[in-house]
């Protein structure tokens, strides 16, 4: 008796990490330039100003950027979600990141930036490209 053939078991394997940003093209074995933009913008506090802070590194700082961005967890912080409040005079974060096609967009109260969150935050705004402060229309 002959065992089952799987049809695709000749058919090239794809690298999954192939088509993430700034990895080695799998065809080429070069890696490929990708754009990155990550926005992160600061609203709230004592005297409800709103904060904007932008970085975008250069092709050389991609890969950290990539591991700085991929490293938090985008689902837990859905922009759409119901964020429950944490007390008067507390900063509200969101973030948007852009690596190539891929967008992600995060809501974070203040109390949830920590971990990868606060050193992609604290890398953006180390970036010093930021806008001066506004008041939050009301």
């Amino acid at each position: 008796m002959t065992e089952p053939t799987d049809p695709d078991a000749d058919a090239p394997q794809s690298d999954p990490r192939s088509s993430r940003p700034g990895d080695p093209d799998a065809r080429s074995g070069e890696a490929r330039i990708v754009s990155i933009a990550v926005t992160v913008t600061r609203t709230g506090g004592f005297a409800g100003l709103r904060r904007i802070w932008r970085a975008q590194p250069d092709t050389a700082e991609a890969p950290q950027w990539i591991a700085l961005i991929d490293g938090c967890p985008w689902d837990a912080a859905d922009p759409k979600r119901d964020i429950a409040p944490t007390g008067a005079d507390r900063y509200m974060w969101h973030v948007d990141a852009r690596c190539g096609d891929a967008e992600r967009e995060a809501a974070l109260a203040d109390p949830e930036v920590r971990g990868p969150w606060r050193d992609l935050i604290d890398a953006v705004r180390a970036a010093k490209k930021d806008e001066p402060p506004r008041r939050q229309p009301r």
